[in-house]
């Protein structure tokens, strides 16, 4: 089985001490390309993932600013961005958007700092990667305003309706451990009916382990849980799975200009 993990934070302090054994399982397991995402701590560092993709075959990085830290921006980080979107290693900025469950940056400044990633995101020609949480509405709005080129909707967890509104907008839908959540009802609904050319799959860790890992530390070994769910809801086999996902992500990522 040959998997593309499409989003993993492989710098977090979780990953410190074992990063070449953690990738060494997931190599076992099939995962074989993964994409690191660069968002860290946020500004000022914001080459974390560079340095991890030079140091590692098979896997590429993002740069960005999560909204999380969005209050940390200032000019100067997006004029750090925009150089480092010249990073042969760096195929997409994210993950970028909205998150107001925690509001850590006030929402005026999420947005703001939202819009103007979209911004240097067309400008170099890179697909972006969506965070979007308990901000739906104004994450669509935004997008629609602000956006016309491909993306991925990170860790979808919506349900069918938003998973069209996703689509209408040229998005890939990728699904992580929640789809194996026994109470995920709608979020398997919603990975049953995406288009076979728009799935993809990602673990998102160290965080939301799928079942049977639930509670613990999510590693990319972890994936194949994820896969085999996604095959059992859409009916086909996992090798499947692997095979779209796998194709979609080399795809997607070869419209980088």
């Amino acid at each position: 089985m040959n998997l593309v993990d499409s989003h993993v934070h492989l710098d977090h302090e979780q990953f410190r001490e074992d990063l070449d054994a953690l990738i060494d399982r997931a190599h076992e397991q099939g995962v074989h390309r993964m994409l690191t995402i660069g968002t860290g701590d946020g500004p000022p560092k914001l080459d974390c993932a560079i340095k991890i993709a030079a140091r590692h075959e098979g896997i590429s990085a993002t740069v960005g600013v999560h909204p999380h830290e969005a209050s940390k921006a200032d000019a100067g980080t997006f004029d750090t961005l925009r150089s480092l979107l010249r990073e042969p290693a760096v195929v997409a900025l994210g993950e970028i958007g909205l998150d107001y469950h925690y509001d850590f940056s006030p929402r005026e400044v999420q947005r703001e700092v939202f819009i103007e990633q979209l911004k240097l995101a067309r400008e170099a020609g890179k697909p972006i990667i969506i965070h979007t949480r308990e901000a739906w509405p104004d994450t669509v709005d935004i997008l629609r305003r602000e956006w016309s080129g491909p993306g991925i909707m990170h860790c979808f967890t919506g349900d069918e309706q938003q998973a069209r509104e996703a689509l209408d907008l040229g998005f890939h839908l990728s699904f992580g451990g929640v789809v194996t959540f026994n109470k995920a009802e709608a979020v398997r609904a919603a990975a049953a009916m995406v288009p076979d050319d728009r799935l993809l799959v990602e673990t998102d860790a160290p965080y939301l382990a799928p079942i049977p890992y639930r509670g613990k530390r999510n590693e990319p070994a972890f994936m194949i849980e994820t896969v085999r769910k996604l095959a059992a809801v859409r009916g086909v086999e996992a090798e499947q799975i692997a095979e779209m996902t796998s194709a979609n992500f080399e795809r997607l990522m070869a419209c980088v200009e």
